[in-house]
C-alpha cells in the first residue's frame, strides 16, 4: 500500500466518464477539467487547458466525494487501531473526501486543542478533510455542558453525546437549548443503556439460543422517543444517527411530519446484517447498535427508499485484532467499514431501491448539505472533491485490499459490487487505483 503525500498543483482532465451531480441535476458523459484545486469546466475544455494527467473513466461514474457523517479516525489516544494517517488513507481509497469525527477520543474531543489537533493532521495527511463532532458535555460524563461556543469556533460541526447516558432529563434540555443557542446540529445516537447494559446482539431467539445477553429494540426507541420530545421542546436541529429498527423509522418520520428539524442515517452494514448472522459467535458481528431482525433490515432499506432516512453513513470503528479475539459478549463493537461503504451502498441501485442520482444525495449531497459544507456536488468553479467509481466492476474483499489499519468486517470474502478507482481531494489525488 502506497501511503506517500497525494500529489498538489495537477491540472487533471478525467474523461469519458458519466458523471452525475444531484445538485446540479447533472446526468451526462463528459470530460471533467480540474485545474489549481477546483473544477474549472465540464464538457469543453477551457481555453489553453493542458493536462497534467489525464484518467480515462469509459463506463465509470465521476460523482462527488463521499461524506461521512460517523468514522472513528482513532487519534488521539487510541492509535493501537489506527491514526488519522491510516485512517484517512484508507477513507480516500473508498471515495471518502470528507469525514466527521464522533467525540470519543482520548482525550475526549471537548476543547479547542483537540480539535485543532485532529484538523492539523488530517490537514497534513492530505488524504480526506476531518471535521470533528465535539463533546455535548464535559468528558461525555453527562453531567455539565460542554462550551459548545469554543468547540463552534474551533471548527467543530455539531455535538453529540454518542451513547453515553446524560444525568437526567432536565440536563439533557440544557444542553439542547444551549446547542440551539449556537445553531449547533446535535447528533443523537439514542440509546437507554439502562435496559440492556450487558447486551451485545438484539435481544431475539438467536441470542437466546446462544445464551448471550440482549439489547431489545426498546432501548433504542424509548431512548429516542424521549430524545424527539426534548428537541420538539427546544427547536433544536437534531441529526440522530445510526438506528437500527422499524419502529425507530416511523418515530423520525412522524417527527419530520410535524416539521421538526430531524434527520437520520442508517450504517450501511445495517442493511445487509441480521442477528441471526451471529450463530457461532463471530464477533466480527459484534455491533452496536446491534443487527435487528429482517423486518427491521427491511424497515430500514424501506426508509432509505422513502428519504425518511436521508443519509448512509459508514460509522467505521477500526479495531487491532485482540478486540475481536474475546468471547463475544467482551469483544469491542464495531466494524472496519471504508472498505464496503460505497460498493454495498451502491448495491442498492443494483437491487432498485435507490437511482444513481438518489444514491449519491445518500452518500454525498445530503450529508454535506446538512452541516454546510460546499461539498457533495461539481459544481464549476468549486473545489474538486470527487471519485471515479466504476460500477461494472466485481472484486472481492480481503484482508489485503482493506486499507484502513483495523480489519474487522464480516465481509470478509464477500463479492463487492463495484470499486473506487481514482479519488481527488481539493484537485489532488488522493488516491489512485494501482
Amino acid at each position: 500500500m502506497d501511503f506517500s503525500r497525494p500529489q498538489f498543483n495537477q491540472r487533471i482532465v478525467i474523461r469519458n466518464g458519466r458523471v452525475i451531480d444531484p445538485k446540479q441535476v447533472l446526468d451526462q458523459k463528459a470530460d471533467v477539467y480540474i485545474a489549481d484545486g477546483v473544477i474549472a469546466s465540464i464538457g469543453d475544455a477551457p481555453v489553453g487547458f493542458k493536462a497534467d494527467l489525464e484518467f480515462d473513466a469509459n463506463n465509470m461514474l465521476v460523482i462527488p466525494g463521499a461524506v461521512d457523517l460517523c468514522a472513528r479516525v482513532r487519534e488521539p489516544g487510541q492509535t493501537q487501531k489506527g491514526n488519522i494517517h491510516t485512517e484517512t488513507h484508507a477513507a480516500a481509497a473508498a471515495g471518502i473526501t470528507h469525514l466527521c469525527c464522533p467525540p470519543d477520543t482520548n482525550p475526549v474531543l471537548d476543547t479547542r486543542a483537540v480539535a485543532a489537533l485532529i484538523q492539523e493532521r488530517a490537514y497534513q495527511s492530505g488524504y480526506a478533510h476531518v471535521m470533528p463532532i465535539g463533546a455535548l458535555t464535559q468528558g461525555l460524563e453527562g453531567e455539565q455542558l460542554s462550551e459548545m461556543h469554543a468547540l463552534r469556533e474551533a471548527g467543530c460541526i455539531g455535538v453529540s453525546q454518542l451513547r453515553r447516558p446524560v444525568k437526567d432529563s432536565q440536563v439533557l434540555m440544557r444542553c439542547l437549548e444551549y446547542a440551539s443557542t449556537f445553531d449547533l446540529i446535535v447528533f443523537f445516537q439514542s440509546e437507554d443503556q439502562s435496559i440492556s447494559p450487558r447486551g451485545g446482539m438484539h435481544a431475539g431467539p438467536t441470542a437466546t439460543r446462544l445464551g448471550l445477553p440482549g439489547i431489545p429494540e426498546s432501548a433504542e426507541t424509548i431512548a429516542l422517543s424521549r430524545d424527539l420530545l426534548l428537541v420538539e421542546q427546544t427547536g433544536v436541529q437534531a441529526h440522530f444517527g445510526q438506528i437500527s429498527c422499524a419502529r425507530s423509522v416511523e418515530l423520525i418520520a412522524n417527527a419530520q411530519a410535524l416539521g421538526l428539524k430531524v434527520t437520520a442515517d442508517v450504517a450501511v452494514h445495517q442493511l445487509y446484517l441480521t442477528d441471526n448472522m451471529i450463530d457461532g459467535f463471530n464477533s466480527a458481528y459484534h455491533v452496536r447498535p446491534p443487527a435487528r431482525t429482517e423486518a427491521d433490515r427491511q424497515a430500514l432499506i424501506d426508509g432509505v427508499k422513502s428519504g425518511v432516512i436521508s443519509i448512509l453513513c459508514s460509522d467505521h470503528q477500526p479495531h487491532e485484532a485482540a478486540a475481536k479475539a474475546e468471547p463475544f459478549p467482551t469483544t469491542e463493537a464495531g466494524i472496519s467499514a471504508f472498505s464496503h461503504f460505497l460498493p454495498l451502498s451502491y448495491e442498492l441501485v443494483n437491487l432498485g431501491v435507490l437511482s444513481e442520482s438518489e444514491w449519491v444525495q445518500r452518500i454525498a449531497m445530503n450529508p454535506a448539505h446538512l452541516i454546510g459544507l460546499d461539498a457533495g456536488h461539481l459544481g464549476v468553479g468549486s473545489n474538486a472533491n470527487l471519485c471515479v467509481f466504476d460500477p461494472n466492476l466485481e472484486w472481492t474483499l480481503k484482508k489485503e485490499n482493506v486499507y484502513s489499519q483495523g480489519k474487522n468486517t464480516p465481509f470478509l470474502g464477500r463479492t463487492m459490487p463495484g470499486r473506487v478507482e481514482l479519488t481527488l481531494r481539493d484537485g489532488t489525488i488522493s488516491f489512485r487505483r494501482a
